[in-house]
């Protein structure tokens, strides 16, 4: 078993809605960078923050086009993983942002008929994914992208999220 790298999560909760502990989400990051090695950073630092269907809606809009709230949006903080800087006070790479709307989540849960935290653990791993550059674009890349969520979610007790 690969030693999964040092994590630093800050969570930020703007939102009513239930959410995964910071101690989970650094679990979640932490796995997720660790099926990246060799090739992925040493550790990381993220923000994560939840927030209400109103405020995914809105960031979607103005950085997707896309007027509705979505589950998960992944702002990076460097166009190409391999310029992540390090910020002062910090030993690892800042990876960037996510915002996950936990309503947009849970109802996806119900509709897939997955658990609550199952489809949280996957939009944490899917995020973490596409701060570092992932992508599903084409069919290729989807593959690919799949595969590692499908090996990290495993590896953390949980399903496929595509079977």
């Amino acid at each position: 078993m690969t030693r999964s790298p040092p994590v630093w999560v800050d969570r930020q909760r703007a939102c009513t809605s239930r959410c995964p502990s910071r101690r989970t989400l650094i679990g979640w990051v932490s796995r997720t960078l660790g099926a990246l090695v060799p090739d992925g950073p040493n550790g990381g630092e993220v923000t994560i923050r939840y927030v209400e269907p109103e405020e995914s809606r809105s960031l979607n809009a103005q950085f997707r086009h896309k007027d509705r709230p979505t589950n998960v949006l992944s702002f990076p903080a460097a166009d190409d993983p391999a310029d992540l800087a390090v910020l002062p006070g910090s030993d690892h790479p800042y990876l960037g942002d996510l915002v996950i709307c936990a309503d947009v989540v849970e109802r996806e849960a119900k509709e897939q008929a997955k658990s609550r935290r199952t489809h949280h653990a996957h939009m944490v791993v899917h995020g973490i994914l596409h701060l570092l550059g992932y992508d599903h674009l084409t069919e290729a890349e989807a593959e690919q992208m799949e595969s590692i969520e499908i090996r990290v979610l495993a590896s953390l007790g949980y399903p496929d999220p595509y079977a």
